[in-house]
């Protein structure tokens, strides 16, 4: 018989009382449980992820789907920090979590920590539970009337997320000397919303890990998430951090030996030795499914809450599994804004200025972004696992301000990971931008060819433009011919001639008698003459081209 583990992120604003609450939920605990770390326990706040689970027999009343007869139900309980500047820890935890209890301090309501971490909720996690936690510090005769207002409260701003449909539990996890209340409502809560999470055992391994250590006269143990895949007894695995590839020894599920974990098991992984201090943290897998990418192509989606303006050139900080670098962005889209193909090399796509471009996004009548993709280029290497998720944040925003620092999110669509990519791959990247110059006409010569000034500035390689078609503000079309002395005016070809009306208007001296110089000049430049062509924004040799209907 098998056991269904639910992973269940704890995330709120710093002292909220999560670890009190995850304490009170769990039975057992992991080598990396709560405030293990030293400093925890110096600075009283919880300062890296804490793992404790709590098993039970298979509810009678949960119904789900499945093809194996589940036993047991285990619960295995992230604790994450809270504190703002640990947001990087925040992020890697929750993307292993399949449920989320959002702790929030009644006395003190929604803070900035608390909404930063509904934000990601919203991204990475399906259902969530809000526990209005230290109930007890209501006055008894007052408690009931502070719960309903502040339930309503958080009602209110849950109706904009995804989540308006969640549970609001009360509880006091660490009332002093009294037992806890509240905890046998919550568990019911958790119970009525425990589902069969998308898990993908059939994948290639991928193992995250959270705490290391070795055990003398047997090996290294891992302690971690199995995100996807199957891990085996006698399996070899790889540390892609470290180029190690080991044996698996042994596996245990919160001390009890297994033979294999599947994807969602918090387990434990004994392999061949080596030296834990090495890798505190990071990503295990199957050998050859991971490598350090310099760069990759992914989908991009603007968090409503972020407030700045997400631009190319500009940098975030890229947050995938628990590694955190800066990246440079690079945003571009079809041209058509109703096309929603998947990322293709072979394709063109229009370079956008910023998440949301006025010049293109308001001619088009678009307003979201599920079409658009971006480059992130990283500042180092980072090890990414095929199409994984990723989050964008500014975490040197002040975070006094009460903005929300998480940007945007989206999953990585092609990988590079040859580190001379910029060579041999982004000139390959078909990304470009709509260029135009416009002039006017200074001479007619005759009715195949006029004369163009202002168009370009006199150092401007007038050969890079030779050959370009243009069009008049009257009508004809043209072509570029060459420069016409050395001020930057150019010569252009009308093929099909200027038509009678244009050379009546504009070049013959009928039109122009009885008129002074500067009418002259006046009616003369009317005549507009417009270039429309494209630049590869990769492109090593910097060409001009123009559309069919440039």
């Amino acid at each position: 018989m098998d056991t269904l583990n639910i992973n269940i992120g704890v995330l709120g604003h710093v002292d909220s009382g999560k670890t009190s609450l995850t304490k009170v939920l769990s039975s057992t605990t992991s080598t990396a449980c709560f405030d293990k770390n030293p400093q925890s326990q110096e600075r009283g706040i919880t300062i890296d992820l804490g793992f404790s689970s709590l098993a039970i027999d298979f509810p009678k009343t949960i119904n789900i789907q499945s093809d194996k007869p589940y036993s047991n139900l285990q619960y295995t309980f992230v604790d994450c920090p809270g504190h703002a500047s640990l947001i990087r820890t925040i992020i890697g935890g929750a993307q292993i979590i399949d449920l989320m209890l959002l702790v929030v301090d009644i006395t003190k309501g929604i803070q900035t920590q608390t909404a930063e971490c509904l934000v990601i909720g919203e991204i990475l996690c399906p259902k969530m539970i809000v526990v209005l936690n230290k109930i007890d510090q209501i006055e008894e005769s007052k408690r009931q009337q502070v719960i309903e207002k502040m339930k309503k409260k958080i009602k209110l701003t849950l109706s904009k997320t995804i989540f308006g449909d969640s549970p609001v539990v009360s509880v006091a996890a660490n009332p002093g000397n009294s037992p806890a209340l509240g905890i046998a409502e919550l568990l019911e809560v958790l119970e009525s919303h425990v589902y069969l999470p998308e898990r993908h055992p059939e994948k290639p391994a991928v193992f995250s890990v959270d705490h290391c250590f070795s055990i003398r006269g047997q090996g290294t143990v891992m302690t971690g998430t199995l995100w996807q895949g199957t891990i085996r007894v006698n399996d070899v695995i790889e540390i892609p951090s470290l180029s190690l590839t080991k044996k698996v020894k042994s596996i245990q599920i919160y001390r009890k030996n297994v033979e294999k974990g599947e994807a969602g098991d918090r387990m434990a992984v004994c392999v061949t030795q080596f030296d834990p201090k090495l890798l505190e943290r990071g990503i295990v897998s199957a050998p050859g499914l991971i490598s350090h990418v310099y760069a990759a192509i992914t989908s991009i989606h603007k968090v409503k809450y972020y407030k700045q303006a997400i631009g190319s050139n500009s940098k975030f900080h890229i947050s995938i599994g628990h590694e955190t670098v800066i990246g440079k962005l690079t945003i571009f889209g079809p041209p058509d804004s109703l096309n929603k193909s998947p990322f293709n090399m072979e394709e063109e796509y229009l370079y956008r200025s910023s998440l949301f471009d006025p010049s293109f996004d308001e001619a088009n009548k678009n307003e979201n972004d599920e079409d658009l993709f971006a480059l992130l280029e990283f500042e180092k290497p980072i090890l990414i696992v095929p199409e994984s998720l990723y989050i964008s944040s500014k975490l040197d925003m002040d975070i006094h301000t009460n903005n929300c620092r998480i940007a945007f999110y989206g999953r990585i669509v092609e990988a590079f990971s040859d580190k001379t990519y910029h060579q041999t791959l982004l000139p390959k990247l078909k990304i470009y931008k709509n260029k135009s110059k416009s002039g006017v006409v200074d001479r007619i010569v005759n009715e195949y060819e006029v004369v163009c000034k202002d168009m370009f500035k006199k150092e401007t390689r007038l050969d890079l433009f030779t050959g370009l078609r243009v069009s008049l503000s009257s009508g004809e079309n043209g072509v570029i011919e060459g420069c016409f002395g050395q001020s930057g005016k150019i010569r252009v070809r009308i093929p099909q001639g200027l038509k009678p009306d244009t050379v009546s208007k504009f070049g013959s001296k009928k039109s122009r008698k009885g008129k002074t110089e500067d009418e002259e000049t006046s009616v003369r430049e009317s005549l507009k003459v417009e270039l429309k062509f494209k630049t590869y924004v990769f492109s090593e040799n910097k060409k001009i081209v123009q559309g069919k209907e440039d």
